[in-house]
């Protein structure tokens, strides 16, 4: 934030936003950089991510809302957000904040869409396995404000949105399901068909159209991607004195084939400090156990590495958090399943029944990170050893 705001100038006076996991953060270093120029300030994140942020500026709204299921302040947090924009004189600068996350953090509902049926969409969607694209065009369907819709309560206000990406290709339409940007692109052809109920709910819905692009003064800049974390990480491991191997393809996809190709990458190559970046799939089942697609990643290669001793693994999410729990992820290595199974586990049953988590906590390979003040997708690290 402050690395952009020294080479952008926003005029006063200024009116933050900040939606999504990152936003506190993200909010922070505007208001450092500004000052003076933030006339008011709304930031709306994940329950527990704002208080540093409110203790540290007092007079900032904020309102901490569900994640990854919407809740009731997701609701209110959405009419707060419509409320904090139209308030707003026609001669401010409308600075968005906007990271991943926001899909479940803010909601302004169409008619004949309860909040029940939400959450009953958003959980199908998280344990069905669909990319994110594809999850996020769902959203869009049953929202007034993603999908662009956002735009046309900024009744030509000038407005920046910064966003800090959790999504492959960093598309600002698919990013918070694009509250600021509109893909008109709309696909039926979803990797894992969608049930009746939901069609039937989706073709209910009946959200305000997209606003056209006339009349529209708004910028959009990314200032952070999966790239850019991995990129740290090598620059740190190198510091470190470790020979790196940064890989620039995403990892995504079902979560069994992508241990399977870190497995063999970092077995098969050469000793250093493996680094990877993206965000797997896990298809849930109907009664999932304790954990995140991380910790289901990091258990499976953990599986592969048994009596590798020259090998570790680890796989977290840049926010800090992996599924519902607070745990980033895991630390794994070639010991991880003899821990845990002289504990009574059983690394099968757990990984069919997605409770990785469970097994993790008894090999004693969890990684507690907290809240981190970013989301870049999920980063995996190998390491080998002579």
């Amino acid at each position: 934030m402050a690395a952009w705001l020294t080479q952008n100038t926003i005029p006063a006076p200024v009116y933050v936003i900040a939606i999504g996991k990152a936003a506190a953060a993200m909010a922070a270093g505007a208001l450092d950089c500004l000052a003076a120029d933030v006339v008011e300030a709304l930031i709306i994140t994940r329950h527990g991510y704002g208080q540093e942020i409110m203790a540290a500026y007092p007079g900032v709204r904020c309102i901490e809302s569900g994640h990854p299921l919407p809740d009731e302040a997701s609701i209110e947090a959405g009419q707060t957000l419509l409320e904090f924009i139209t308030a707003t004189p026609p001669t401010a600068s409308l600075l968005f904040l906007v990271s991943g996350g926001a899909s479940s953090l803010v909601e302004v509902l169409p008619a004949g869409v309860s909040l029940a049926a939400l959450r009953r969409t958003n959980q199908w969607l998280l344990s069905s396995g669909l990319p994110i694209d594809q999850m996020n065009q769902v959203r869009r369907a049953l929202s007034c404000i993603k999908g662009g819709r956002l735009i046309r309560y900024l009744q030509g206000r000038s407005a920046w949105n910064l966003l800090i990406s959790d999504v492959p290709d960093n598309d600002p339409a698919i990013i918070a399901s694009g509250l600021l940007a509109a893909n008109h692109w709309q696909s039926s052809n979803f990797t894992v068909p969608l049930p009746v109920w939901l069609v039937k709910l989706m073709a209910m819905a009946s959200p305000p159209p997209t606003p056209s692009a006339e009349k529209i003064r708004l910028k959009i800049c990314l200032l952070a991607d999966s790239g850019a974390a991995r990129l740290a990480a090598a620059r740190a491991a190198e510091k470190l004195g470790y020979q790196v191997l940064l890989y620039p393809d995403l990892i995504t996809g079902d979560v069994r084939d992508a241990a399977a190709k870190l497995t063999k990458a970092l077995v098969e190559g050469p000793r250093g400090i493996h680094i990877w970046g993206g965000e797997t799939t896990v298809r849930l089942p109907p009664v999932p156990g304790r954990g995140g697609r991380c910790q289901s990643l990091a258990l499976l290669v953990a599986q592969s590495l048994q009596n590798t001793p020259e090998c570790l693994f680890l796989a977290a999410g840049t926010d800090g958090s992996d599924g519902p729990d607070e745990v980033a992820g895991a630390l794994i290595d070639g010991a991880t399943v003899a821990r845990g199974l002289s504990r009574g586990m059983d690394v099968a049953h757990c990984l069919a029944r997605a409770d990785a988590g469970s097994f993790l906590a008894a090999s004693g390979d969890l990684l507690a990170g907290g809240v981190t003040g970013t989301n870049v997708m999920d980063l995996m690290l190998g390491l080998k050893s002579d």
